[in-house]
């Protein structure tokens, strides 16, 4: 296919192009920087120049595009994600950039788009299995990301594909994860929520292969991640990774500071992604967390 991804050069967008050129897809990347071009040559697509906040331009590059993946995202780092102006970026990219994005697709008549979206849009179930059938829990926090993902479905209707793929947290060779192994390693809390509480993660290794396989995905929303994990194996794999003696939990306090921000990320989420497995075959090559995952992150700290 000819396949052109904005987000290009971010966590999921160099895995997804090293995965997508490997496959023997026609890859252009779309770029604002003559440091992203870079990174886009040396990962075996072609740069263009564009950007996700002009649709007359992205229409133009997605002229004779099969498909269109969209994995333009901007979550702030460790415990600046309490603070609300720092997700300004992210909630625009997430409402106005996905509909300049499926507006572009509809008008350069590509018939497939795939968009990244978050796990935590569903309801604290507790201990209960989550499918794609359960319900989303909307605040001002998730609507941003529930408004991207309708645009994906609207567009969703007889030539065309819509996908969009609700990966649980990454872990492994990503910023997000240096930061909370340093965190951890200096005894400060990186666990939201309680330890008896599940989290829906995906390993960095994972995430190419799972952007590679929605292109032939039937149109829908599909779960993406490995088995979940009770928060506190998690935490506690932090710690070890570390070298420290245990991880730790945020308390009232930081929780308070926090705010609404925090919420989605402390719900419940024992999410399952059989069907994006059962639909395209994709399976993680990480299928349950542990210790290891945070290898590729430790040996950057380290360094």
């Amino acid at each position: 296919m000819k396949v052109v991804v904005t987000g290009g050069t971010g966590v999921i967008g160099r895995s997804a192009v090293r995965a997508l050129v490997a496959a023997g897809h026609e890859v252009d990347v779309v770029c604002r920087s003559h440091t992203n071009t870079a990174t886009v040559l040396g990962l075996g697509a072609q740069p263009r120049g564009g950007d996700l906040f002009d649709t007359a331009g992205l229409t133009r590059l997605y002229a004779e595009a099969d498909a269109v993946v969209n994995l333009a995202t901007a979550v702030p780092i460790g415990y600046q994600s309490a603070l609300p102006h720092a997700w300004r970026r992210h909630d625009e990219l997430r409402t106005r950039g996905v509909a300049n994005v499926v507006a572009a697709a509809r008008a350069a008549g590509v018939r497939r788009v795939v968009q990244e979206s978050v796990s935590f849009l569903y309801a604290d179930a507790g201990d209960a299995w989550i499918t794609e059938d359960d319900s989303v829990e909307i605040t001002s926090v998730t609507e941003p990301v529930a408004v991207g993902e309708s645009h994906v479905q609207d567009y969703a209707g007889g030539f065309r594909s819509g996908v969009v793929l609700r990966f649980g947290s990454i872990i492994g060779d990503d910023p997000q994860t240096r930061f909370w192994l340093k965190a951890a390693g200096s005894g400060r809390p990186v666990g939201i929520g309680r330890p008896d509480q599940w989290s829906h993660l995906i390993h960095t290794d994972d995430l190419g292969s799972a952007v590679l396989a929605a292109l032939s995905a039937p149109s829908g929303v599909y779960n993406v991640g490995a088995a979940p994990v009770l928060r506190g194996e998690l935490v506690e794999g932090y710690a070890k990774a570390a070298g420290a003696p245990g991880g730790a939990f945020l308390g009232p306090v930081l929780r308070r500071l926090a705010g609404a921000r925090i919420e989605p990320l402390s719900r419940s989420l024992r999410v399952s992604s059989e069907r994006f497995s059962a639909r395209t075959g994709w399976r993680p090559s990480r299928p349950t967390f542990d210790a290891d995952w945070l290898d590729a992150a430790d040996r950057a700290y380290a360094g």
